[in-house]
């Protein structure tokens, strides 16, 4: 019999409740499979039944050459394979035995215990075979346990790429919300534009950054869970009182800066920008010159130019809107379409071409 003909049968069986005890998972599932799978089920030293380690024993492992172990293969009754996996480590780690394996016949767990993490996190793969299609059944069990596989290292193989592959993607998914939470922190240029344009493709109306910046910050963030570590709970509360503090004042002060022991009020942040550059650019007329020659500006655009449609080269909408392209001063232009972060960045930038401290010289509230 094939190797599918053999998995549709035994999930047959398995569904008629013909496997009552281990032993029956044993000979009736594993030992069936091994041996259309290609292994010598009558060869002791290559198929080692209740191998010993520690003086303990292990259902079945698989060797090459013989007697080397490659493969452990723990055996529990059908619906019990859950929770043996720490024995089952245990035995292969120390022993240095790349693969392992827990089944109930019915649920195949494959473990890679030499591998960084939990025990589940160090599973490449669970196999159910009254839930997967044939196909996947019959690609699981000859990628993982086809003698000439195991044999010459390609089984191993292919459960190190899978694992990398499920280790990258648990990676992933843990890294989602932080990053959302990020771009909410930071206000990410990309993601004002992107909600901006949505608004104006509903609505007709395009909604100035603040207003977007307003709607991100009062957005609820994903819950990120974090390592529990035991502080004094007076401290946490203490610091959490004085955030809120630092919060609160920020959050009522008005938009301005303060510049050479004078301060200047302002109507926004965009305002504070345009402001500081007109005092700079009195001050030293060639600063506007060599702030263009900065290499750094947006990745596309250029925070000061003399032809607004360089502002935004990839969107001359922008450039033609006087909420998103100002001329501050005869032949020059400055580009308005930043959240307070960038806006904050153009202002250090220009601090260090005029040769001002950031900070103490110039201090701004956005």
């Amino acid at each position: 019999m094939d190797i599918k003909n053999t998995i549709k049968s035994i999930a047959c069986d398995i569904k008629h409740g013909r496997f009552t005890s281990e032993a029956s998972v044993s000979q009736g599932i594993v030992l069936r499979l091994l041996s259309v799978l290609g292994w010598d089920i009558f060869d002791a030293e290559i198929v080692i039944p209740e191998y010993s380690i520690f003086g303990k024993r292990v259902d079945f492992a698989l060797c090459h050459p013989r007697n080397k172990p490659m493969v452990l293969i723990e055996v529990k009754q059908v619906g019990n394979a859950e929770g043996f996996e720490k024995q089952l480590f245990e035995y292969a780690f120390h022993q240095g035995i790349p693969f392992a394996i827990l089944t109930d016949g019915q649920e195949w767990h494959f473990f890679l215990p030499g591998e960084q993490g939990l025990y589940q996190e160090r599973r490449v793969y669970k196999l159910d075979i009254l839930e997967r299609d044939l196909d996947e059944s019959y690609n699981r069990f000859t990628r993982y346990l086809d003698h000439e596989r195991v044999a010459s290292g390609l089984a191993i193989d292919s459960a190190r790429d899978d694992y990398r592959n499920v280790s990258k993607q648990r990676e992933i998914k843990d890294t989602l919300p932080i990053a959302w939470r990020k771009l909410i922190d930071e206000k990410e240029e990309l993601l004002l534009e992107l909600l901006a344009d949505k608004v104006e493709s509903l609505c007709g109306y395009k909604p100035e950054f603040e207003l977007v910046e307003n709607f991100l910050e009062n957005l609820s963030y994903p819950i990120v869970e974090q390592p529990v570590i035991n502080i004094d709970k007076r401290i946490i509360r203490k610091k959490r009182l004085k955030d809120k503090v630092v919060f609160d004042q920020n959050k009522n002060k008005q938009p301005g800066f303060t510049y050479k022991m004078k301060n200047f009020n302002a109507r926004n942040a965009r305002d504070v920008m345009i402001n500081i550059f007109k005092i700079f650019a009195k001050e030293d007329n060639t600063f506007l010159e060599r702030f263009t020659l900065l290499p750094e500006h947006g990745k596309k655009r250029r925070f000061l130019a003399k032809n607004k449609y360089d502002l935004y080269p990839d969107r001359t909408d922008l450039a033609e809107q006087s909420s998103h392209a100002v001329e501050f001063l005869p032949g020059w232009w400055l580009g308005l379409n930043y959240n307070k972060t960038s806006i904050e960045k153009i202002i250090r930038m220009a601090c260090e071409v005029r040769g001002v401290k950031y900070g103490s010289e110039l201090t701004i509230s956005l």
